[in-house]
């Protein structure tokens, strides 16, 4: 009877504690779907529905992005809800999801603060909540997780500085808090972390010395500093960490010596020479060394030749001098982009460039290179960008090598969208091979040379380029009709060449031209065409030829001879003749009445078209006006009127103008438009303000677009 007593009440404390822990369990399991609702509260949009599934027919842990534990049934571990569209706030009930390990909500619209309460998850190993929107502080209790291994707030709007407490996350491997707006110095308890692979802090307003203590992180393979406000010298110890693979301290005010696998130092004080023994770090990939003050000739180059991965190689800007080495061309076959502009390298440049056949960036620009381009230029199939201008480069026209051959060669580069070879030697005619080249859209680039020939008339297969510039250069013949299909063109610079015949009709449909200079060649035939283009006088430069008549007053050409008033004048001629049989002497009156009423017109003709605007006007392009009233900005408003808007601005060269920009939309725009043309055309007053000069073209939108620019008179009113 004992015994069975014994078990009965065994049995009975069993079934009470299983109670109560299956209770607690349950409590437990409903307290994380409690706040994980009050998470999707905080959400106010949900674009792609990502939340739907958090509702009360499935259990929390089968809720998308949330992952449970398998040894305690119902607790969230993992929050993953990255790249949703979320906006709204991050609730503090997040702290109270006490066994929270990985939180990733990166590339959302989440704003607010960070809440502190995350401090509270205290098992917390990954925090992602990088692109974003949150501000205010980073949050000074993230250091009660000790367990942290990730912590990345990048490119959000965080503001202050870097808890010094931070140094205490000794488990962290990764630090990032790029792109925000934090400011002060680096904590040196930084430098504790001696787990710390990748730490990332470019892109703040950080200031300071870059603590000494940041050398003890001996496993770093990622040190991003850039775009900061710090100064001094770099420390030697972390000039010489072994595992860095990318090393990023541009655009801060920072001085010292190399080096590491990634070498991205633009824009600071570095100086003095380039180290030799480059070639013993076998994976670097990356130099940049833009605009510093490095002094040194270019036999580092040679050791460079053992980095096969090498992919750019970028330092403009400096004050390195000597010849390209042949072992310029043996750099390795990966590299993409180099970038040796403003410096004072002189010499050829190498014969075996084409070796380089993976390059699509070469810029020698502004240095001082003489003799030939290699005809192995034509081997750069992949060449997007090619920057010569500015040397010293010269060239013949033998049949085997020569300029043409040369220019010929780039047809090859079927990639190419810059090309610019101006202010060098180079002789010979503009090749065809060039005009082929459709995927120019930038610039081509040939002025200032000794090149001779016509214009060829495969220019028409530049449907995509920007700008053209052949000026100063001894071109010769017409401007082919094909030119028309460049209907992107925004600027034509042909200037200062021997062109001749007709300006071509097939230049006015190219609405897009903003600037067109055709001055000093030898055009001399017919009329100036009146459209596009042609209607703004100040968009088009034509002095220095000869013989040109009409187009619009502002150009000052004389009239042209129309065909109409010649076939009227062979009528008149007939019936004098037919008179003259009758009176002879009525005959020759008449005929001198005939011949002094034309000379009259034509007189008052040339008087009214030489007063009309009388003074050369300023050559203004729509683009320039845009610049100098900041895109007519209401800033920049300073009246208003019937017909249009008044803007202030300040032109390139510096004169400050008061722009008036009709609407055209008002009825009777126009009229005064031609009005106050031709009144202050034609006046001259010292209380009128003075016309700088008239546009009348198109925007960029191929709309019409007129505006008178008039000298700017401070604290006095336009219509004053």
């Amino acid at each position: 009877m004992g015994k069975q007593l014994f078990l009965i009440l065994n049995s009975i404390l069993l079934w009470w504690w299983s109670s109560i822990t299956i209770s607690k369990a349950y409590s437990q399991n409903q307290m994380d779907r409690f706040e994980l609702a009050f998470l999707k509260n905080a959400i106010h949009k949900d674009p792609f529905g990502v939340l739907s599934s958090w509702n009360d027919s499935t259990h929390h842990c089968e809720w998308q992005g949330v992952l449970c534990s398998k040894r305690h049934p119902g607790r969230v571990t993992s929050l993953v809800l990255r790249s949703q569209g979320l906006d709204g706030f991050l609730s503090p009930h997040i702290g109270n999801l006490s066994f929270l390990r990985v939180i990733f909500l990166q590339n959302n619209s989440l704003h607010g603060e960070i809440p502190p309460q995350i401090g509270n998850l205290l098992r917390l190993r990954v925090l992602v909540l990088s692109n974003n929107l949150f501000g205010g502080p980073i949050p000074s209790n993230l250091s009660r997780c000790l367990n942290l291994e990730m912590l990345n707030l990048i490119d959000n709007q965080l503001v202050g500085g870097i808890h010094s407490d931070l140094g205490s996350l000794t488990r962290l491997k990764g630090l990032g808090l790029y792109r925000n707006n934090l400011v002060g110095p680096i904590p040196r308890s930084i430098g504790n972390l001696s787990l710390l692979q990748r730490l990332s802090l470019g892109e703040n307003a950080l200031s300071g010395e870059i603590p000494e203590e940041l050398s003890r992180l001996k496993r770093l393979i990622l040190f991003q500093l850039s775009s900061n406000k710090l100064t001094g010298e770099i420390p030697a110890g972390i000039l010489n960490m072994s595992d860095i693979i990318t090393f990023s301290v541009g655009d801060n005010q920072l001085w010292g010596s190399f080096l590491n696998d990634q070498l991205f130092l633009i824009n600071n004080g570095f100086h003095g020479p380039i180290p030799k023994n480059l070639g013993r770090l076998k994976d670097l990939y990356l130099i940049e060394l833009d605009h510093n003050h490095l002094q040194d000739d270019l036999s580092f180059i040679s050791s460079l030749v053992n980095c096969s991965n090498l992919n750019t190689l970028g330092m403009p800007g400096n004050l390195i001098h000597g010849s390209l080495p042949r072992s310029f061309s043996n750099l390795s076959t990966s590299i993409e982009w180099i970038s040796m502009s403003s410096n004072r390298i002189q010499g050829s440049i190498p014969l075996a460039l084409g070796n380089l056949f993976n390059l699509s960036f070469l810029d020698l620009r502004n240095n001082f290179l003489t003799d030939c381009i290699p005809h192995s230029i034509g081997a750069l199939s992949n060449l997007q960008k090619l920057g010569l201008g500015g040397n010293m480069l010269t060239g013949e026209i033998p049949s085997s090598i020569g300029n043409i051959t040369l220019l010929n060669s780039l047809g090859n580069c079927k990639q190419l969208i810059f090309l610019g070879l101006s202010n060098n030697n180079l002789i010979g005619s503009v090749p065809v091979e060039i005009m082929g080249l459709s995927s120019l859209s930038v610039l081509l680039n040939l002025a200032n040379n000794n090149l001779s020939g016509s214009l060829p008339l495969q220019v028409g297969s530049l449907k995509n380029l920007g700008k053209l510039d052949i000026s100063y250069n001894r071109l010769t013949g017409l401007i082919p009709a094909s030119i028309s299909e460049c209907l992107v063109l925004e600027g034509l610079y042909l200037e200062a060449n021997s062109f001749q015949g007709q300006l071509p009709e097939a230049l006015r449909p190219l609405r897009g031209l903003q600037v067109l200079d055709l001055s000093n060649n030898n055009f001399s035939e017919g009329q100036v065409p009146k459209g596009g283009v042609f209607l703004n006088a100040s968009s088009v430069s034509i002095y220095g030829n000869a013989e040109l008549c009409g187009g619009v007053p502002g150009l000052k050409l004389p009239r042209c001879k129309s065909p109409s008033s010649k076939k009227s004048s062979s009528t008149k001629a007939r019936v004098i003749y037919v008179v003259a049989g009758s009176s002879l002497c009525l005959a020759l009156l008449l005929l001198c009445l005939s011949i002094f009423y034309r000379k009259k017109k034509q007189t008052t003709t040339n008087a009214f078209s030489s007063l009309f605007f009388k003074n050369q006007f300023l050559r203004i392009s729509y683009e320039e006006l845009l610049r100098a009233t900041n895109r007519f900005s209401e800033t920049n408003l300073i009246g208003k009127g019937r017909y249009g808007k008044v803007y202030k601005g300040i032109l390139d060269g510096g004169a400050t103008v008061a722009t008036k920009v009709l609407n055209l939309m008002q009825r009777g725009a126009s009229r005064s438009f031609i009005s106050e043309c031709r009144t202050l055309g034609t006046i001259r007053h010292r209380n009128l303000v003075k016309i700088l000069s008239i546009y009348s073209n198109v925007d960029f939108c191929g709309n019409d677009f007129k505006a008178l620019i008039y000298e700017f008179m401070a604290n006095e009113s336009l219509e004053e």
